[in-house]
C-alpha cells in the first residue's frame, strides 16, 4: 500500500467516523424521548446517504473510486433504484404520520416536550430524507461527468 493510498484510507475512515458521530448526535434526542421509533433505520440511511454522496460529489478525486471506471458506472446505475427507494421511504414516513398522527409515538410525553420532539423529528427526517434523494441523482451526474473526463481528458 502506497503512502497516498494510506492517506486516502485514513481520510475515508475519518469521514465514516464523522458520519457515525453525526448520525448518533441527530438520533440522540429521538432515542431519549421515544419508546419506539419505527423509522430509525431509514433515518440512519438518510443521514449516511446524504453525507456520503455529498462528500463523494464534491471530493470524488480524493476517493478510491476516482479512477475506477467500472465502479463508477456500476454506482451510476445503482443511483436510479436508490433514488426511488429513498423517495418511497420519505413518502412512507409522511403517510404514516398523516394516517396515524404522532400520538402512538409521542403520546406519552408532556405537551411541551411532545411538540418540540415532533417538530425536531419532522424537520430532520425531511431534511436528511429529501437531501438524500436529491443527492443520489446529483451524484449520478457527477459520476457520468467523471467517467467522461477520465476517458477523454485523463482527469477526474
Amino acid at each position: 500500500m502506497t503512502t497516498q493510498q494510506r492517506y486516502m484510507f485514513g481520510l475515508e475512515l475519518i469521514w465514516w467516523l464523522l458520519t457515525a458521530i453525526v448520525a448518533w448526535a441527530v438520533l440522540w434526542p429521538i432515542r431519549e424521548a421515544m419508546h419506539v421509533w419505527p423509522f430509525e433505520r431509514w433515518n440512519i440511511v438518510f443521514i449516511v446517504v446524504l453525507i456520503t454522496l455529498a462528500r463523494y460529489t464534491f471530493l470524488l478525486r480524493h476517493t478510491f473510486i476516482a479512477r475506477a471506471q467500472e465502479v463508477k458506472v456500476a454506482l451510476f446505475l445503482l443511483m436510479f433504484p436508490l433514488t426511488f427507494m429513498l423517495v418511497e421511504a420519505v413518502n412512507g414516513f409522511m403517510v404514516y404520520i398523516e394516517e396515524n398522527t404522532w400520538d402512538p409515538l409521542t403520546g406519552h410525553l408532556p405537551l411541551e416536550r411532545k411538540q418540540a420532539i415532533e417538530e425536531y423529528i419532522w424537520g430532520e427526517m425531511l431534511f436528511f430524507g429529501v437531501g438524500s434523494f436529491i443527492a443520489a441523482p446529483v451524484f449520478a451526474v457527477r459520476l457520468l461527468i467523471s467517467v467522461w473526463r477520465t476517458r477523454n481528458l485523463g482527469t477526474v
